[in-house]
């Protein structure tokens, strides 16, 4: 019996010198790296410019899109997409220039939402956001390159407006 207990306490003793082996949560870094390696954002042509400078709500989405580059931690990054989905709803039920109000621009918006609505869900869930956040990227450019294809578009309205050729 007693070599039992001798036994029991060294197995005891043993044991706990072991190192603990902890639990941790994935603590977030306090270095915001996912903006390092993100797709440059496309350029619009001057002739798209000049009709996007007198949309309020496009250019008050870019601004916001636009900080998304120098974003230095993950709260900032959260307060940016919040500002991303608020000023994307105030563009997609406000006034589209005449150029614009066409559905291949509202199309590529609605892409952009979902993908913005996307990276904000992962970003509630902490997951990864990069992929997400890449998606978003280049959902918004190619809604501004959609801008440069309906500004250098060559083709008469007729033909365009023409289904039966």
């Amino acid at each position: 019996m007693p070599k039992i207990i001798f036994f029991l306490i060294a197995v005891l003793l043993a044991s706990s010198c072991k190192e603990a082996v902890s639990e941790t949560e994935n603590v977030q870094e306090s270095q915001w790296d996912v903006t390092d390696s993100l797709p440059i954002k496309v350029s619009v042509d001057s002739k798209a410019q000049t009709i996007l400078n007198e949309w309020k709500d496009f250019i008050a989405l870019e601004r916001s899109f636009d900080k998304i580059y120098s974003t230095e931690n993950r709260e900032d990054f959260v307060l940016i997409v919040d500002e991303l989905v608020e000023n994307q709803k105030k563009m997609e039920v406000g006034i589209y220039p005449t150029a614009f109000d066409i559905p291949q621009i509202k199309g590529r918006q609605k892409v952009f939402k979902t993908y913005v609505l996307k990276t904000k869900g992962d970003l509630e869930y902490r997951q990864n956001t990069k992929e997400s956040l890449v998606e978003m990227i280049t959902a918004f450019n190619d809604l501004r390159n959609q801008f440069n294809v309906v500004v250098n578009n060559t083709l008469p309205d007729e033909l365009r407006a023409n289904e039966e050729n």
